[in-house]
């Protein structure tokens, strides 16, 4: 199957005199599954309805490309806020983009959902808009927006769009399709699961529902306003379940923002016939001579095989939005897909990836999730593993097994991320074996993120002692199977509950076990999270008990300084810190010691003559290395 219309041309081509709908987005035209833009098109296309595409407007007559379409414009700000898009945790705008032909940033506006929104309605009127993906989904109640710092609006109202839909929309855009094309309006369309809509407070019918406190009372910055904020985030948090979930509602001045219950998520049939849609599995050939869409790269030649996190930490995105019921597709349906990677023109052997956003999950947690949802007030994972898990990594193992098999398949790599305290409870090893043995590629990235027992809590991961139980089995199975690969952990500095005290605590874990972290990640307040609201209120919504947040940029230099004390940038405003936590005991050249005194280091620059420093530049590394015996 052709690229689905992105110009004009290409829908006269087609013989297209109109079309049914119009996907409005932030990123450049993709046609691969890893793509949101590019499921609903294909999604919509098999249910017979004709769709273009305009990536990245910049213009009217951009917006004006295919006249007004016969059903609805479907607006999404691309595969991650664009906010995030374009800025780092330190607010500082980025120079690339990798959904973006040319890889260069820029070509997105900041809120996209909000100024594609207005854009259409200044240009069309009185045309249906529904919104989704990411950035619609994350904000579709009152939100601390972490760029204006302060408490923004529903995206649904701020935009002047319809409906918005929240989750993986493939259900939501056939039903609200399906609806539309029989005749309904809309404004209509107040019963779809996983949907948001605004109504007139006087038109308002009363409902089953929980009310969370007002966007007027959770904007308000001061100490009440926090605490207001801090108990909507954990209604909304209790109710994102599809099995359970109940209505919602949030006033905004003379409109109720009402969002229904979650839809349920697709099952394996239902997965593996989106799954199976005819994908191009590239980027639009128009962004040939811009060097492609760097995006692609990373997913080209990896494969999703689940849907769903039971993790759920408490900095990501992931259960505010797909939930955290697993859905997984079938045998079949990956082996398929893999089949036709392998008959791909550049494809060399190897599988990048077979996973999602938790890699070894393909079951519910536990059986009586499947009935009654999952826990309202507590995680299956952390801080200590529910009894009632079940843990059993047989059939992800017998699926890695066949890909393994396939002709043309090298290798079949796992590189998203493994959840390492679900693998360490397994008390059958046969799946870490294997994964040790062949699927990983030099080196397996895992997130412990911190070592500090508090901060953990607050981030809602496991105690320090699973990764370090996990490590070093990791590491004998490694010895065992003859191989010389390493682990590389994902570490995060300043999140919410982190001290100055517990930034040297890591840094101390660090400098004992020789790891040497290139890249440290600061905590990004994204829209939405239990995280990000315990950075702006200082409050953990789901205890109410307060949080210490560091949130100064010198704080929080500070704190990344400390995971990177080796190197010689960072001495000074290391030595800063340790005195100002009262650690002198570590100032010093001893083993334990993360900065050499002022004249010390000074008469060390002098004495090597700058050599020093280069030969310390050679040691850094960023693998987590067995110990020496």
């Amino acid at each position: 199957m052709p690229f689905l219309p992105i110009t004009a041309e290409e829908a006269q081509d087609r013989g297209w005199d109109y079309v049914d709908f119009v996907i409005v987005t932030g990123d450049s035209y993709v046609d691969h599954p890893s793509f949101g833009t590019a499921i609903i098109s294909r999604v919509l296309e098999a249910a017979g309805y004709r769709v273009a595409i305009i990536p990245q407007p910049r213009s009217d007559e951009d917006y004006k490309r295919f006249k007004k379409p016969r059903l609805a414009f479907l607006i999404n700000g691309g595969n991650i806020d664009s906010m995030v898009a374009h800025y780092t945790a330190a607010k500082k705008r980025r120079s690339d983009d990798a959904y973006t032909a040319g890889g260069k940033s820029g070509n997105r506006p900041d809120r996209a959902v909000i100024v594609y929104t207005k854009a259409v309605r200044r240009i069309f009127g009185d045309v249906p808009i529904a919104i989704g993906g990411l950035e619609a989904s994350l904000r579709r109640f009152a939100h601390y927006d972490y760029w204006d710092d302060k408490v923004r609006p529903s995206v649904l109202i701020d935009s002047g769009a319809d409906i918005l839909m929240y989750g993986m929309g493939e259900k939501h855009i056939v039903e609200i399709a399906d609806r539309l094309n029989s005749g309904e309006k809309i404004s209509e369309l107040t019963d779809i699961l996983g949907t948001c809509y605004a109504v007139k407070t006087t038109d308002y019918i009363p409902a089953s529902a929980r009310e969370c406190p007002s966007f007027e009372a959770v904007s308000v910055p001061d100490e009440q306003g926090k605490i207001k904020y801090a108990e909507a985030t954990r209604i909304q948090s209790e109710e994102q379940d599809a099995v359970r979930g109940r209505r919602v509602i949030q006033r905004h001045g003379d409109k109720i923002l009402v969002q229904n219950p979650p839809m349920p998520p697709l099952n394996t049939e239902e997965m593996d016939k989106v799954y199976s849609l005819p994908f191009m599995r590239d980027y639009h050939p128009s962004y040939k001579s811009l060097g492609g869409v760097p995006g692609i790269e990373e997913v080209k030649f990896s494969i999703i095989h689940n849907r769903g996190c039971f993790g759920a930490c408490n900095f990501c995105s992931l259960a505010f939005h797909q939930g955290r019921q697993i859905s997984c597709r079938s045998h079949n349906s990956v082996i398929e897909e893999a089949k036709k990677i392998t008959e791909m023109d550049d494809f060399k052997g190897y599988i990048h990836d077979v996973g999602g956003p938790t890699a070894n999950f393909r079951a519910p947690s536990c059986k009586a999730q499947l009935k009654k949802g999952l826990c309202a007030d507590k995680k299956c994972l952390a801080p200590k593993m529910c009894k009632a898990v079940e843990v059993d990594h047989s059939d992800y193992l017998e699926l890695l097994r066949s890909l393994r098999k396939l002709p043309k398949v090298k290798k079949v790599f796992v590189r998203s991320g493994i959840r390492f305290d679900y693998l360490i409870a397994d008390k059958n090893e046969e799946f870490f074996s294997e994964l040790v043995e062949h699927h990983v590629s030099g080196q397996l990235k895992v997130a412990p993120e911190h070592c500090s027992a508090n901060v953990l809590k607050r981030m809602g991961k496991p105690t320090f002692d699973v990764y370090e139980k996990f490590k070093d089995r990791f590491y004998a199975l490694t010895e065992r199977a003859g191989k010389k690969q390493f682990l590389v952990p994902y570490l995060m500095s300043s999140h919410p509950g982190s001290t100055l005290n517990d930034a040297i605590e890591l840094s101390l874990f660090l400098k004992k076990e020789g790891l040497h972290p290139e890249q440290v990640q600061d905590f990004y307040p994204t829209p939405g999270t239990v995280s990000t609201c315990m950075f702006y209120t200082g409050y953990d919504p789901i205890t109410m008990e307060k949080v210490y947040v560091p949130r100064t940029p010198k704080e929080k230099a500070e704190q990344r300084a400390l995971l990177q004390y080796y190197k010689p940038e960072n001495r000074k405003i290391v030595l800063s810190a340790l005195k100002k936590a009262g650690r002198t005991d570590l100032i010093g050249i001893g083993k334990r010691c993360l900065a050499a005194p002022e004249k010390t280091a000074l008469n060390n620059s002098k004495a090597q003559g700058g050599k020093n420093t280069a030969k310390r530049k050679k040691t850094i590394r960023n693998v987590h290395k067995p110990k020496k015996k």
